[in-house]
């Protein structure tokens, strides 16, 4: 993955954003995540987005005011130079071609691995990772194939809402239900997917746990934080050695 010509810092400066989980309803992330765009992102040469950015997305063809706003606001930071990449979460994983034009971003497949200072860097949105919790892995083996997929596209627009809202309820009442630990990554699923890339980072979203974790031989895994009161921003500059160039920082939701 290639920056574009015409950026000329000598510094690539990379920023990792999850799990915003974006919605009208929180109008105060909304007011962070734009302050975040005008004033932090454009000193950035790349942005990332790793899934879960909006609460819910149920199609293309049914964004409304508020999903318009959000990808105009992108699209000003694409054309202030910075470089943007969206991965589906297990909420917006059916974000698709059109709001990523009108945005300005490019669609990552999960997973994907980039070059981060000429080294390998694994990105996931990280609910595939969390393999002890079988229902879960059930559930996302059904709705991420790719012919159920068009095919809730294709449903009426008011079944795909009411859906969505359901299965958002369900999700939440599960969670509450389920211990902490079943519904985190396994330790066998990430050196099993670092080693089947042949990287020593990872970086992944989903499990709302914001940490930077040593691993054995060197190898870290970086956990994004979800943004609710605090939002969470993970950055990479090439010139920092400390962390291998990564800083995890938060900050407080107003």
């Amino acid at each position: 993955m290639n920056p574009p010509k015409s950026w000329s810092k000598p510094v690539l400066r990379s920023l990792f954003i999850s799990d915003l989980h974006l919605t009208p309803g929180r109008p105060d992330i909304t007011r962070a995540f734009l302050r975040f765009l005008e004033q932090d992102a454009p000193q950035a040469q790349q942005l990332f987005i790793l899934g879960d950015f909006f609460e819910y997305w149920v199609g293309d063809d049914l964004m409304d005011d508020f999903h318009h706003q959000i990808a105009s606001a992108l699209k000003a930071l694409s054309e202030k130079g910075v470089h943007l990449f969206f991965m589906h979460g297990n909420r917006d994983f059916l974000v698709g071609k059109r709001f990523c034009q009108l945005a300005g971003c490019t669609l990552l497949t999960d997973p994907t691995v980039i070059q981060l200072a000429d080294k390998p860097v694994l990105l996931m949105h990280g609910d595939s990772l969390c393999t002890s919790d079988t229902s879960y892995m059930r559930y996302r083996r059904i709705i991420q194939n790719p012919l159920i997929k068009r095919l809730l596209i294709h449903l009426p627009s008011q079944f795909r809402i009411n859906t969505a809202k359901r299965l958002r309820e369900n999700s939440k009442a599960n969670s509450g239900r389920k211990p902490l630990a079943i519904m985190d990554v396994t330790q066998k699923a990430v050196i099993s997917e670092m080693a089947r890339h042949h990287v020593d980072t990872l970086i992944h979203g989903h499990t709302h746990r914001a940490a930077i974790h040593d691993l054995d031989n060197n190898k870290q895994r970086i956990v994004l934080g979800d943004w609710d009161i605090l939002g969470w921003v993970l950055s990479h500059d090439d010139e920092q050695s400390k962390n291998n160039g990564f800083q995890l920082t938060s900050f407080t939701i107003k």
